[in-house]
């Protein structure tokens, strides 16, 4: 088994050194979905909610969310974003909004986290402006999809 990076000898939590890594074009992406009652995701669609424009918010919130990831993950870099990409698909036949982001940059260390952090702010984004109306929504199946750069290679989520 691989030894943990963000660990030390004695068992510690600590920040990884990347100062020695070569930079590399690096991207991630992540998906995840908001399940919701049919009539939550009209309203969505509709533009009815009170609180505005679900789908435009959310975005701007997922971009957003990339952004200061070191700010909410304890050990995560902060890192220069060269671009965050943030996808909302409302889907009628699961009555779900489906999300999709891409971070990319080049630097040293990965942008994993700050795609899992866009499509997790964006979920939760949806959940605050819709929660009046329906707080059964369910923010599920967040997950890495894909990840290249660095000497790790690629990761390809199996369909």
């Amino acid at each position: 088994m691989a030894r943990l990076s963000h660990v030390d000898a004695e068992g510690k939590a600590r920040m990884v050194d990347v100062g020695d890594k070569a930079e590399t074009d690096r991207i991630a992406s992540a998906r995840g979905s908001v399940l919701m009652q049919p009539a939550t995701l009209a309203l969505i669609q509709e533009g009815g909610m009170p609180k505005g424009d679900v789908l435009a918010v959310a975005r701007l919130a997922g971009i957003m969310g990339a952004k200061r990831t070191s700010d909410l993950i304890p050990l995560c870099h902060p890192l220069n974003l060269s671009n965050v990409e943030v996808e909302l698909t409302p889907d009628a036949k699961r009555s779900a909004i489906d999300i999709s982001a891409t971070a990319r940059l080049q630097g040293r260390t990965g942008v994993e986290m700050e795609a899992l952090t866009a499509v997790s702010v964006a979920a939760l984004t949806i959940y605050d402006m819709c929660k009046a109306v329906d707080r059964s929504m369910r923010l599920t199946d967040i997950r890495l999809t894909y990840k290249s750069g660095g000497k790790s290679g690629i990761f390809q989520e199996k369909s």
